[in-house]
């Protein structure tokens, strides 16, 4: 297929763009400026110059494309407006990355949610994050295409693309190297559920094939909390005991929004239904052996 997608520089776009390259599809990449545009050439990527706030070149890709896979922000309304614009009545693919805190609770890392939620499941979400389910469910309902939303859960492992590194083990493990203690919020008892960059692309590329129309996939292969993997962070860097940060101390380095969902909430779903419907069967099951085994050290 010729496939168009936003976030071609970053961590999941890059990784899915090099994956997808080499399944034999043809890629071409949003990026926001030239030098980034002549490095994912040197990849075989394809550049389109231009960014999230370009509706009229969005929807013009979108056209051009025969699927779509957003992997930059899970929150530009405009963005996926001028997506769903450009696949509206074509049957095509539009893939669209949401994010498992969508249902992240407010534990400040104090508390074990009992929650957990599968695609059948009805969803807790707080209103901080109600404007993402509305974007999660927009996607889904679009008008004559194959709208699909694959919910990700704390990615780890190493990116193919651009960008090597995820969202949430990288910050701790920078705070860590930078202050020689590896910190987390509360005490972190909190949990997520978690998966690995390549059984995130090998879902992708079997959700562009096989998903219908208003899918739903939680992305998820495992969970464990931020107290073992600030432990296994500490083994590997061989660092001494982790130590607690409230919310409060852990915005001033990471900002709240980080601090509180990202690092303190729950967030622990079961992604049943791409095994179910897709056949998916990831292959790496535990981010803590990743972390004191094969996180990079650089």
């Amino acid at each position: 297929m010729n496939l168009f997608i936003t976030g071609a520089t970053g961590f999941i776009g890059g990784s899915l763009a090099v994956d997808l390259k080499a399944r034999g599809h043809a890629i071409r990449g949003l990026v926001r400026d030239e030098a980034k545009g002549r490095k994912l050439s040197a990849l075989g990527i394809e550049p389109v110059l231009g960014d999230l706030d370009d509706a009229a070149l969005l929807t013009a890709e979108a056209r051009r494309a025969e699927g779509v896979i957003n992997a930059a922000s899970s929150d530009h309304v405009t963005a996926i407006d001028a997506l769903l614009e450009g696949v509206k009545g074509s049957g095509k693919p539009l893939l669209h990355t949401s994010g498992s805190s969508v249902i992240g609770d407010d534990a400040k890392g104090d508390v074990l949610s009992p929650h957990i939620f599968d695609e059948d499941t009805p969803f807790i979400v707080e209103p901080d994050k109600q404007a993402r389910y509305a974007i999660d469910n927009r996607v889904r309902a679009a008008q004559g295409a194959r709208g699909i939303v694959l919910c990700n859960t704390m990615i780890y492992g190493t990116g193919k693309g651009l960008s090597r590194d995820s969202v949430q083990i990288p910050p701790l493990v920078a705070q860590a190297r930078k202050s020689g203690v590896v910190r987390i919020v509360g005490k972190g008892i909190n949990r997520w559920s978690n998966v690995h960059i390549d059984d995130v692309t090998m879902l992708y590329a079997l959700a562009l094939e096989r998903a219908p129309a208003g899918a739903f996939y939680f992305v998820e292969n495992g969970e464990a909390s931020y107290a073992e993997i600030g432990e296994a962070i500490a083994a590997r860097l061989g660092l001494g005991p982790v130590r607690s940060w409230t919310v409060a101390e852990a915005s001033r380095e990471w900002g709240e929004g980080h601090a509180r969902y990202s690092f303190g909430s729950n967030s622990r779903v079961r992604g049943k239904r791409a095994r179910r419907e897709l056949g998916w069967a990831p292959r790496h099951d535990s981010v803590t052996r990743w972390i004191r085994e094969e996180m990079p050290l650089d």
